[in-house]
């Protein structure tokens, strides 16, 4: 059974923990943190079944990973097959001996225990008396922290809207219906995608019906958002729907492009600029493409530029939910700033 998300054991660097996120290591890291343990003793409390661990084994020969109870044994034998829970071909034979010793000899202890005080019991009643709780073998093993969020990423709460943050470029994104936090995307500035996957028609990859995407403009002089824009939207369109990124044509190529709309456009309170494209495919319904510019909210106000990508056809996401995500693209931390096709937000003299 595949481990659940959370943070194991890095099996290239065991000092460090690593995020799991269910199907495969990301690249999160983190130093681990410290552990919790069972109950204190003299007041051990039977655990729950869900807390029994299996009694310690020996350290296994060295050059082997370790093997652990509880919540580690997803950790301890990474090294074997590169997934938290993979499980050592070692035994502990010499292991399961020790620790029946020692179980052994915390219950004869306890009897003892037991005998003592019912004889110190002068001219009392014979009646048992519960031996007090000794911290042995059978104590829950350390249990780690529970699985956190991913880094990068913070759940909202119940009461507050769905949105992800761009934190590189200090905004928000609202979450539309239908769409969701990117999952197993290779692009790292992929800011939602819509809800599952499909086979692309011309290779049977897995193709998504809509994207957005946010990054900052870095390798360009040119700061106009109009300018930015129409240069980028060619590249855009290329990306989404002609090849992709090993080289794959997923939709059997564009076979031609025109122009639907443009214009000026208020994003996050900045004037900003926005081209779209509607895009023909060899294969396949084809798409819409628009990129969008405006001036960062933070630092040097670099240019942010978002690409969405929408499928054409019944499948794809409704036009009406790039008007939406744009107008409730907010800078982080303000939640009346926005904008929209049309609004009259400008630069200021």
């Amino acid at each position: 059974m595949t481990p659940p998300p959370g943070w194991y054991r890095d099996p290239s660097a065991p000092h460090q923990e690593r995020w799991w996120d269910g199907t495969a290591w990301t690249e999160h890291r983190r130093t681990p943190e410290a552990t919790g343990y069972g109950p204190v003793v003299g007041h051990a409390q039977a655990p729950r079944p869900e807390q029994q661990a299996p009694r310690p084994h020996a350290p296994p020969p060295q050059g082997l990973p370790p093997q652990g109870p509880g919540p580690q044994a997803y950790q301890a034998h990474q090294a074997w097959s590169g997934r938290p829970d993979a499980v050592s071909p070692t035994g502990g034979g010499r292991a399961k001996a020790v620790a029946l010793t020692v179980a052994a000899a915390v219950l004869v202890a306890a009897v003892v225990a037991g005998v003592v005080a019912l004889g110190g019991d002068d001219g009392g009643s014979a009646g048992a008396q519960a031996p007090p709780a000794t911290a042995g073998a059978t104590d829950p093993a350390p249990v780690s922290d529970p699985p956190s969020s991913p880094p990068g990423t913070s759940a909202p709460s119940a009461d507050a809207p769905a949105v992800v943050e761009d934190q590189l470029n200090g905004v928000t994104f609202p979450l539309p219906d239908g769409w969701e936090r990117p999952r197993h995307v290779a692009e790292d500035d992929v800011m939602m995608t819509t809800d599952g996957t499909y086979k692309c028609p011309a290779d049977g990859s897995v193709c998504r019906h809509g994207l957005v995407v946010s990054r900052t403009v870095t390798a360009n002089a040119e700061s106009a958002p109009e300018a930015l824009a129409r240069e980028d939207i060619e590249d855009a369109a290329d990306d989404a729907y002609d090849r992709d990124l090993i080289g794959n044509k997923p939709f059997g190529g564009i076979e031609s492009h025109e122009e639907v709309a443009s214009g000026p456009v208020a994003v996050a309170g900045r004037a900003g600029y926005y081209v779209r494209w509607r895009v023909r495919t060899a294969e396949g319904p084809g798409g819409y493409v628009q990129s969008m510019v405006f001036p960062s909210t933070v630092g040097t106000e670099s240019p942010i530029l978002v690409r969405y990508v929408f499928d054409a056809g019944e499948d794809g996401p409704p036009m009406s939910d790039m008007d939406t995500i744009t107008k409730g693209i907010r800078p982080v931390g303000d939640a009346d700033t926005g904008g929209g096709v049309g609004s009259g937000i400008g630069p200021t003299d």
